[in-house]
Order: structure tokens, then sequence, then C-alpha cells
């Protein structure tokens, strides 16, 4: 079978999220692996360039992976036709406009999210894709984790029956940036900058409690700042502009109740770093980033409440594990690899702006209920 080409400008390889999972686990991964196989029996190789504005930092990522083409020059690279799919991982403050002038150049755009800054930005985004023809993507990475996977399974096997309610739980202690250096960039916590972890995690949380369970009819939220000063990469104290901890309550399609606690200054005590509990009439599911357990009805124990006991049962170990049963990969390389067939013969891709504008639309949502001090419907 033959084996295609297709040129990508990557924008933003130099940043955490588009170095190790966009370029690294993902485009390099499927160049190792001979290109994206089609439908056909046919493969489409992926040829990278990467842009941004440190070109110190893109040759040396260039050279470490025996890349050759590398510009700080956008529209030099957009100007190119044999590169007709764009991609974005910059920061959000400066995402909108080079989507823009790919738009304009007639290159297809995948994209992290946030697509845009705001609703009316994002929407913007999406007609002028569609009336340019372009077809576009937005990064769906969690709907491909091993253990929403195996959730989503349950879900069409009729497993709950009547889903009642969703608990989550996501975050981890980010260090100040004092004594121990950050696990997350400075710009995360400053809003000017478009950090924030309800502009971060509620798109995340739009599409997963979409296509799982359905769509969000209403928030009620309350987005903090639990540390006002953080240190920054050059060690300097700057003041903490951003939200680091949200708490909502989402009124789901059908009666479903969703809880999500995301914050960046927790301590985990959980298996994983984000967890989620769905309960319904017919059994329970706890899923993982990639470990997922069931306890179905029939096996569900009976807990009298008395305090003046202590409790002896393992509840934990009363719960079973689902088996993986296939072999998950990395769920980013999953998404590229949909889209790139989306763009090469035109195979489904669902989360397309559109998705982005609804996730972006949470998000103005649960900020809005915050300041307001009430539920807001987006009924």
């Amino acid at each position: 079978m033959t084996t295609r080409k297709l040129g990508v400008v990557m924008n933003g390889v130099t940043g955490r999220m588009g170095y190790r999972q966009h370029l690294v686990r993902s485009v390099l991964a499927i160049r190792e692996a001979g290109g994206v196989e089609l439908a056909d029996g046919s493969r489409v190789q992926l040829e990278p360039v990467l842009v941004g504005r440190n070109a110190d930092k893109l040759e040396e990522i260039a050279t470490r992976h025996g890349l050759t083409r590398w510009t700080t020059d956008l529209d030099a690279a957009l100007g190119d036709d044999d590169l007709p799919l764009y991609f974005d991982a910059q920061l959000t403050a400066v995402r909108e406009k080079s989507i823009v002038r790919a738009i304009d150049a007639g290159k297809h755009i995948y994209t992290e999210k946030p697509v845009a800054e705001s609703v009316e930005g994002a929407l913007a985004l999406a007609r002028h894709a569609e009336a340019a023809g372009v077809k576009n993507g937005v990064v769906h990475d969690k709907l491909y984790l091993p253990g929403l996977l195996k959730l989503k399974r349950l879900m069409d096997s009729g497993f709950f029956g009547q889903v009642l309610s969703v608990r989550g739980e996501f975050g981890y202690w980010v260090f100040e940036g004092d004594w121990q250096s950050a696990q997350r960039p400075s710009w995360n916590y400053r809003a000017e900058d478009g950090g924030g972890i309800v502009v971060d995690m509620f798109c995340h949380w739009n599409y997963v409690l979409e296509n799982l369970f359905g769509a969000v009819n209403a928030v009620t939220a309350k987005a903090v700042t639990h540390i006002p000063e953080r240190v920054d990469e050059k060690g300097e104290r700057y003041a903490a502009t951003a939200d680091d901890s949200a708490y909502a309550i989402f009124e789901l399609e059908g009666g479903i109740i969703a809880q999500l606690n995301s914050s960046w200054c927790v301590r985990v005590h959980r298996d994983e770093l984000v967890e989620f509990q769905v309960d319904g009439t017919k059994g329970s599911v706890v899923a993982g980033l990639h470990k997922c357990v069931i306890q179905p009805r029939e096996a569900t124990p009976k807990p009298v409440w008395n305090p003046d006991l202590a409790e002896t049962r393992s509840y934990r170990s009363q719960w079973q594990e689902v088996p993986d049963n296939e072999d998950f990969g990395n769920g980013f390389r999953a998404q590229w690899e949909q889209f790139v067939r989306h763009v090469v013969e035109d195979a489904p891709h669902p989360y397309d702006f559109m998705a982005g504008v609804r996730g972006i639309r949470l998000a103005e949502a649960g900020l809005e209920s915050s300041r307001e001090n009430r539920r807001v419907s987006l009924a």
C-alpha cells in the first residue's frame, strides 16, 4: 500500500503540553509507527514543521528528535502549500489570532483548548472556518483515557440502569515555587494571561459530561484563589490573579446531577489524580485515568450508620475491577490519528470548533455563577 505525506505546522511545541503530548507522544510516535493507517490500508505520514518564538528552543528540540524544519516565521509556514494542517498549542491569549491567520491561509485546524478566550471569539472562529471550508477540531483528550473508555463501555452496555449522579475529584498540590519549583507554568495563575482552573478544566468537564451523560443545562459554581501569591520561573514573587480551585454543581439533561471539584491546592488521597463516581439504579462505577471499578446492585453491601462502633469492613475491597480487554494507547495520539483521518478521508470527528464553543460557554457560566453567587442556566 502507498504512503502519502501530510505536512503539519506545529505552533507552540516549546510548551509542556505541546512538546510532551502532541509532538513526542503523538506526532513523533505516529511517524515511528509508519504513519496513520487509513480505511483502505494506505498510510499518511506526518511531516511536522516546528513554529515558535524562541529560535534556540526550536532548534534544540528539532536537533534532539532529528527534525530538519523549524521557524519563528508563522506567516512563512502558513504560506507553504505543502503544509495543509495547522496545530496550535500556544498560550490561550495568543491562540485566536494565529488560528485566524491559519484559516485565512486555507489550512485545516487542530488546536488545544480553549480555542479562544471568549464565547464570542470561539464562535467567530467557528463561523470563519465554516465559511472558509476548512476542517477543524479541538483536543478532547480526556475521552480517550482508559478509565473513561471503560466507563463509556459500561454506559453503552446499560450497566447503570438509570444514571442518577456523577461526583468527580480532580487536582493535586501545585507547589508555590518558593521552596520547591511549581509543576505548572506561572501563567496558569494570572488571569491576564488566560490562566485559571475554571477556564482550564470546565472546558474538559463540558465534553466529558456531554459525551458520556448529557448536555449541561445549568451550573452553580464557586471559583476561589486559595493561594494569593506564588513564585515564577525566574524566582520572582507575583500576585496570583486567577482562580486555583473551583467547586461546581452541574445539572444535566435527564435530571442527572454532577458535582465536580477542581483544585491545584489539594493533596491527593485517592488512587488517581482524577476520579469520577457514577451512581445508577443498577450499579455504580468509580473511574480514573486508567483504573475502573464497579459495584452492581446485586453485590451492594448494606451499611448501617452506627457512630459508636468502629467500622471493620473494607468497602474498597468490595468493588470489582473492570478489565482492559483491549490495548489502550495514548489518548492524545488517538485523537491526532482520528483528526488526520478526518482531514484525509473525511472520517468522522465530532469534536469541532462548536464543541469548543460549548466548553468555553460553560467556563464563562461557571465564572458568572461564582461572581454573582447564583445558578446560571445554559438551556
